[in-house]
């Protein structure tokens, strides 16, 4: 029993010892995150090549500053080099980390280092031996926001993974490091101790894996269900008030009707907050966020009007849309916050951006006039159809009554005729949905329905939405 505890006293004292993040405390942080909110001064590295591009770099270290505050911490003081080339044990000189150590000493008691650059396995081991204190670079800090701001079970399940798969490879660096440590019997523990640690976390992510797997399933069953119906995808850079207009459309924060509900229903998604260089594993755990934006009829890109990279924000905004090949849908630039700006920008902002929506979310009247501006948009591309639904298919006649507009209904020998007003796309859907339910029923195509364009008018698409 005496043997037991001791191992269980070593493993702690191995586990809070180690460096980076161990996974015994990845799973504490996890499971408290709020024992772990109480860090709030960190040291800020600026580290600027002689190739990088003055004016990117001040970009990127402002947008770092701006995701620390996010976090809620308080940048204690900036340490800054420029540098040829990176060093490969700990991204800065020597001497620079030296003078880091000694600034981390130094009163206002400091809890971490963040490095605006990504940081090896070794980089983040020597760093944390110098200093004693968390070390972050750039994606820790992105994965954290992503973490508290994970609201619905997949991205709970996709920040997870995304951490794990990130931290995975610096616990192999601390668990080599422990090992290299003791004796024999104290490398054997700590052998033991690691080797179980690694399988944890490689059991972990493979049932996140299928844990999300059954999410994506369930996924794609929902949105064939929607398929066809208007859809709005909200996409944007992070902090331009994607979620505030998301509340303000919705009064809610996932995929939800459009409030005051319409005729046709519209649908609103939120996507997750673009981020300048996001980490290439985070972007493809949340490709099917992204999906949202490729399955909507319009996007709303939301820029934060008041911010000064609001251009850069643009631009790399539509970067993401074109590499998930959704770059070419119509889409409506929201110039949000405009309330927090000037007079002189904002005329400045309406002169560059003619075709922009200048508003704020937090304005009823800037909601309001948005929401004719949204029901506009899908009634123009609407065509005037007649449609016959065989009586007995109560379920698709309800559907077509919440989801479409239905602008005369009788009910005749043949079934309940109705003549509506639709998109290509949702003629298209309930062409196929009427076809699935024959299928299943092995039932006469022609019993079930009856779809004529007896007397449609197509109303021209209005390319400017």
């Amino acid at each position: 029993m005496r043997d037991l505890i001791a191992l269980l006293v070593h493993l702690i004292i191995v586990s809070s010892s180690s460096l980076g993040f161990s996974f015994f405390w990845y799973r504490l942080k996890m499971t408290n995150p709020s024992e772990f909110d109480m860090m709030p001064t960190t040291i800020l590295v600026d580290v600027q090549l002689q190739r990088t591009d003055a004016g990117e770099h001040d970009a990127s270290l402002h947008e770092l500053r701006q995701l620390i505050d996010t976090l809620g911490w308080k940048i204690a003081g900036t340490l800054t080099q420029k540098m040829s080339s990176l060093t490969a044990a700990s991204l800065i000189g020597p001497g620079k980390l030296e003078e880091l150590s000694e600034l981390v000493k130094a009163p206002p008691e400091v809890d971490s280092v963040v490095f605006d650059h990504e940081l090896t396995t070794t980089q983040v081991r020597n760093i944390r031996e110098a200093t004693g204190v968390d070390v972050y670079d750039r994606p820790a800090i992105i994965l954290e926001i992503f973490h508290r701001h994970a609201r619905t079970k997949e991205a709970q399940l996709q920040v997870e993974l995304a951490r794990l798969q990130y931290l995975a490879p610096r616990e192999r660096v601390a668990g080599a490091k422990e090992r290299r440590g003791g004796g024999r019997g104290a490398r054997g523990v700590s052998e033991s101790f690691h080797e179980l640690e690694r399988r944890q976390v490689r059991d972990r992510i493979s049932e996140l894996q299928r844990e999300l797997d059954a999410v994506h399933t369930d996924q794609v069953e929902r949105r064939r269900h929607r398929e066809g119906l208007s859809k709005v995808a909200i996409v944007g850079y992070t902090n331009a008030g994607k979620s505030s207009l998301m509340r303000a459309l919705t009064s809610n924060t996932t995929v939800r009707a459009l409030q005051p509900e319409t005729q046709p229903r519209i649908l609103v998604s939120d996507t997750v907050g673009f981020i300048r260089n996001l980490p290439h594993d985070l972007v493809a755990s949340f490709r099917s966020t992204l999906d949202e934006a490729l399955d909507a009829s319009l996007l709303l890109h939301v820029v934060d009007a008041s911010d000064p990279s609001l251009r850069s924000h643009i631009q790399v905004t539509r970067e993401v849309l074109e590499s998930i090949d959704a770059g070419k849908l119509p889409s409506l630039l929201i110039l949000n916050k405009i309330d927090a700006v000037d007079i002189a920008r904002e005329a400045r902002l309406k002169r560059e951006f003619p075709d922009a929506i200048p508003m704020s979310a937090l304005n009823p009247k800037d909601i309001e006039a948005l929401h004719e501006r949204l029901v506009r948009f899908f009634l123009d591309d609407m065509t005037e159809v007649d449609l016959v639904v065989p009586y007995g298919k109560e379920g698709v006649l309800a559907e077509i009554r919440k989801n479409i507009h239905v602008l005369r209904e009788s009910y005749e020998e043949k079934g309940v005729c109705l003549t509506i007003k639709a998109t290509p796309g949702t003629l298209a859907a309930l062409k196929r949905r009427l076809a699935e339910s024959t299928l299943l029923r092995s039932e006469p195509f022609t019993q079930l329905y009856q779809l004529e364009l007896e007397s449609g008018h197509q109303h021209p698409k209005n390319q400017s939405p």
